[in-house]
C-alpha cells in the first residue's frame, strides 16, 4: 500500500477492493483518519488496477499488513463447520445406531426367554441390528451428490465440494453483491439528455449492439444530428480503447470513457483520428473536473471537452439545438441542471459534452479555450445488471428466499439498481452508519427491506455471522476480494467465474460460470431436488429395513424359524436397495418445489410425516412377508422351510420394489409425475428383480443365500400380495392432491 505524495491524474480501478465500479480519481491531499477506504484518495492500493495517469508513492504497508492483506487474514479466521444435512445425517446415523442395537438385544432376549436356542438368538440380533440400519446409505448419498455436481454443472454452476448443492437447496437468505453480481461491472450509457431531446441508448455492457429510442421509438440516428455531434465530441475527448477478442469485448482505459466510445459505436462512428492532428489536451484531475482535447481539422482548430456537468455548464455561453448554436438563457440552464440532477437521483453518473470553434489568436492555455463552450448534452451512465436478474429475483421471492444487497458502491447507486432489478428496499445503511449499531440492533434491521452501501469485507462478514445466528441458512455472492471473508463464513459462498477474482473463486462453494445472478435461483432449484432426493430414499431404505425388523420380531414372537437370515438382509440392503435408492436421486424435481418456503433449519430428516409413512408401508411389508411364509411354511411343516424362506426373501424384495413407486413423490400423484419421467428408476426396479431371479435359479448363488427354485404360481402370489401397497397409498395421493 502507498501513500501518494506526487499525482499526474490518477486514476485507479478499486472495484476489486471495495466494490465501487466507477474508477477513483487520487489525490496527494490528507482525507480524515476515519474516512472509509473508497474514500481515501490519498492512497493506492496493493493489487488495484491504474487506468489513467501516473504517480509516485511512498511504500507504509507490505505483505499482510496492506488492505489485501488485512482480508486474507479474516477470510483464514472465517468459515467452517458441518453443513445443514451432514448435522442432520450425523443425528439420523445416531439415531439408528442406538436404535438397533436396542432392538437387537431385546429380541434376542425375549426369544430366549421364549425357549430359543441362545445362538440361534445371538444370529437373529445380528441379523436385526444389519436389518435396522441401512448400510447403503453413505454410499447413495455420495452417488446422489456426485451425479448433482453435473447436474449444477448445466446449470452454469461448478461445485467445489459436494455437499454445496444441497446447502444451496436450503437457503433462506442470499446475501448479495452488486458490482460484478447483479450488475456487469461494464459501465455503460442509458441516457442521453439534448437540448432538444432526451435519448434512450438500448444494449448494455462493452458490446455495441443497441440503437436509439425517444419515447419507446427507435430512432433513425443519421437523421438526429444533435445526436451525432454530442458522440462524435465524447468519441474525439477520449483515451480509452474498445476492442473485440476472441469470446468478448476488452477495454483499455477509463470504463466511463469506454462507455461513451461504445455509444458512439451504436451510431457506427469512427474513432480513427488520422484525418485529424492533436495541437494540445489539457487532462482531467479532481480539482478540474474536465478535460479538453484541440483537434486542427478541416474548418480550423476545435476544442472538445468533457466533464462533470456543474463545471462545463458554469463554462457554457451557447447550446445546440436542432442543429443550430443559441444563446444559454437561464430557462435552458435550468433545464440542464434538473436534467444532471434527475439522473443522478436515479444512480446515473453524469458527464456533459461541449465543444468550442476557436479563433486562430487563441492562447493554448486553460483558460482561454475552456470558456464560452457550446454545450451538447448530457451523458447518464450506470453499471447495468444483468438481464436476467429481476426474473432471478422474482423466482427468489416466490421460493420464499430473502435478498439482501450488500455492496461497497455508493448508497443512491445501489438503490437505484436495487429498484431496477425489482428489489424492495426502504432505506439504505452505510458502513460509518452500520458500526453504530449493535448486533441485537442489526438482526432486528435485517428482517427489514434494506440494502448497505460503503460496506467493508468486516461488515459483510458481521452480517452473515448475524444472520446465521438467527437460524438462517445464508448464500453469499460476490467476485471482489473484499467479498472473500463472507464467502468464506456463509454456509455456501457464490464466487463469479468469468471476471471474478482468483481469492473469491478460492473462498467459495460454488463458481458461476456465467456471472448470472439467475444461476444462482436455477441451482437453488437442483439443491431442492437433491435434499428431496435424499429424503425419499432415506425414507424408503427406512421404511423397508422396518419390514424386515418388524417380520423378524413377530416371527420370533410366533415362535417360527428364523425367516430372514443375515446373508439375505445384507443382499438386500447393499444390493437391491441400493440400485433403486440411487435411481430415486435422480428423481425430476417437483412442480411445486420453488413454491415451497425453505425448510427449516431445524427440520430432521424423519419427520412426522416421514415417521407415519414408515410405519405404515413398512408394517404392510413386515406383514405381508411374514405371511407368505408362514402360509408356504404350513403347506409343508417338515420340509418346506427352505422354500417358505425363498418366497418370504422373494417377496420383501417385491414388495420394496413396489414401495420405491411410492417414493417418487411424497406429494404428487404418479399421474401427476408421470410414470415414465425417471426411466433410472424403471431400468433399476427391472435389474434388481433379475438379479433376484439370479438368487433364486443360478446354483452358486442358491448356496450362498440359502434359496431353492420357485415356480409360477409362487411369483403370481407374490405379485398380488405386493400390488396393493402401491395401489392404496396412490389413491391416498390422488385424493389428497384434488
Amino acid at each position: 500500500d502507498l501513500r501518494l505524495i506526487q499525482n499526474f491524474n490518477l486514476k485507479v480501478d478499486e472495484s476489486a477492493l471495495t466494490g465501487e465500479s466507477a474508477s477513483v480519481h487520487k489525490s496527494i491531499e490528507p482525507v480524515k483518519a476515519d474516512a472509509p477506504l473508497v474514500e481515501q484518495s490519498d492512497m493506492g492500493w496493493m493489487g488495484t488496477t491504474i487506468v489513467n495517469g501516473r504517480g509516485t508513492g511512498m511504500v507504509v504497508q507490505t505483505g499482510m499488513q496492506t488492505q489485501f492483506g488485512k482480508i486474507a487474514s479474516i477470510t483464514e479466521g472465517a468459515g467452517g463447520g458441518a453443513t445443514p444435512l451432514q448435522k442432520k445425517l450425523a443425528v439420523l446415523g445416531k439415531k439408528l445406531g442406538i436404535y438397533s442395537l436396542a432392538i437387537s438385544v431385546l429380541v434376542a432376549m425375549i426369544g430366549w426367554m421364549l425357549g430359543k436356542d441362545l445362538f440361534e438368538m445371538f444370529l437373529t440380533g445380528i441379523a436385526l441390528a444389519v436389518a435396522v440400519v441401512p448400510e447403503g446409505l453413505p454410499a447413495v448419498v455420495t452417488i446422489t451428490l456426485a451425479l448433482g455436481i453435473k447436474a449444477m454443472a448445466k446449470q452454469k454452476a461448478l461445485l467445489r465440494n459436494l455437499q454445496a448443492a444441497e446447502t444451496l437447496g436450503a437457503t433462506t437468505t442470499i446475501c448479495t453483491d452488486k458490482t460484478g453480481t447483479l450488475t456487469q461491472n461494464q459501465m455503460t450509457v442509458k441516457k442521453i439528455w439534448l437540448p432538444s431531446e432526451e435519448i434512450e441508448v438500448t444494449g448494455s455492457g462493452y458490446d455495441p449492439a443497441g440503437h436509439f429510442e425517444v419515447d419507446g421509438k427507435k430512432i433513425d440516428y443519421k437523421s438526429h444530428a444533435d445526436l451525432l455531434m454530442f458522440l462524435k465530441s465524447a468519441l474525439v475527448c477520449n483515451h480509452a480503447k474498445v476492442q473485440k477478442n476472441e469470446n468478448d469485448w476488452e477495454v483499455i482505459g477509463e470504463p466511463t470513457e469506454a462507455a461513451l466510445i461504445v455509444a458512439a459505436y451504436k451510431a457506427w462512428l469512427d474513432s480513427d483520428k488520422s484525418s485529424t492532428a492533436t495541437v494540445s489536451e489539457f487532462a482531467f484531475n479532481s480539482i478540474r473536473k474536465r478535460m479538453s482535447i484541440i483537434l486542427h481539422e478541416k474548418e480550423g482548430l476545435t476544442a472538445y471537452v468533457k466533464g462533470a456537468p456543474e463545471v462545463i455548464l458554469q463554462r457554457s455561453t451557447h447550446i445546440l439545438k436542432e442543429g443550430n448554436i443559441l444563446p444559454l438563457d437561464k430557462t435552458n440552464r435550468n433545464k440542464i441542471e434538473s436534467a444532471y440532477e434527475t439522473m443522478a437521483k436515479n444512480g446515473l453518473r453524469t458527464l456533459a459534452i461541449a465543444f468550442r470553434k476557436l479563433p486562430k489568436e487563441t492562447k493554448y492555455s486553460e483558460e482561454s479555450v475552456e470558456n464560452d463552450l457550446v454545450l451538447l448534452g448530457i451523458a447518464g451512465i450506470i453499471d447495468p445488471p444483468h438481464e436476467e436478474v429481476p426474473e432471478g429475483i422474482k423466482m427468489a421471492k416466490t421460493a420464499g428466499i430473502n435478498i439482501i444487497m450488500i455492496t461497497g458502491d455508493n448508497p443512491d447507486t445501489a438503490t437505484s439498481i436495487a429498484h431496477s432489478v425489482g428489489l424492495e428496499t426502504d432505506r439504505a445503511i452505510t458502513s460509518a452508519e452500520l458500526s453504530h449499531i449493535d448486533d441485537e440492533t442489526l438482526g432486528t434491521v435485517l428482517s427489514e427491506k434494506v440494502l448497505f452501501a460503503r460496506a467493508r469485507p468486516e461488515d459483510k462478514l458481521r452480517i452473515v455471522k448475524i444472520l446465521k445466528s438467527r437460524d438462517e441458512v445464508v448464500a453469499m455472492t460476490g467476485d471482489g476480494v473484499n467479498d472473500a471473508p463472507a464467502l468464506k463464513e456463509a454456509d455456501i459462498g457464490i464466487a463469479m467465474g468469468k471476471k471474478g477474482t482468483d481469492v473469491a473463486k478460492s473462498a467459495s462453494d460454488i463458481v458461476l460460470t456465467d456471472d448470472n445472478f439467475a444461476s444462482i435461483i436455477n441451482a437453488v432449484k437442483e439443491g431442492r431436488r437433491e435434499y428431496d432426493n435424499i429424503q425419499k430414499f432415506v425414507l424408503y431404505l427406512l421404511a423397508s429395513n422396518s419390514g424386515e425388523v418388524i417380520a423378524i420380531f413377530i416371527n420370533i414372537l410366533l415362535g417360527g424359524p428364523l425367516i430372514l437370515i443375515p446373508v439375505q438382509i445384507l443382499w438386500m440392503n447393499l444390493v437391491t436397495d441400493g440400485m433403486t435408492a440411487v435411481a430415486l436421486g435422480v428423481e425430476p424435481a417437483d412442480k411445486s418445489i420453488m413454491k415451497r418456503p425453505p425448510r427449516d433449519v431445524h427440520e430432521p430428516i424423519l419427520d412426522r410425516h416421514g415417521i407415519i409413512m414408515i410405519i405404515l408401508l413398512g408394517s404392510y411389508i413386515g406383514l405381508a412377508t411374514l405371511w407368505l411364509f408362514h402360509y408356504y411354511l404350513a403347506k409343508d411343516p417338515q420340509n418346506g422351510i427352505l422354500l417358505a424362506q425363498t418366497v418370504a426373501f422373494t417377496g420383501i424384495i417385491i414388495l420394496e420394489k413396489m414401495n420405491v413407486l411410492n417414493f417418487r413423490s411424497l406429494r404428487e400423484p404418479m399421474t401427476t409425475i408421470g410414470f415414465f419421467t425417471n426411466k433410472w428408476i424403471l431400468l433399476a426396479i427391472t435389474f434388481t428383480i433379475g438379479l433376484q431371479a439370479c438368487a433364486v435359479y443360478v446354483p452358486f448363488l442358491q448356496d450362498v443365500l440359502h434359496t431353492t427354485a420357485m415356480g409360477w404360481e409362487d411369483w403370481g402370489i407374490i405379485v398380488l400380495v405386493a400390488l396393493p401397497i402401491f395401489i392404496i397409498t396412490e389413491i391416498y395421493k390422488w385424493i389428497r392432491w384434488k
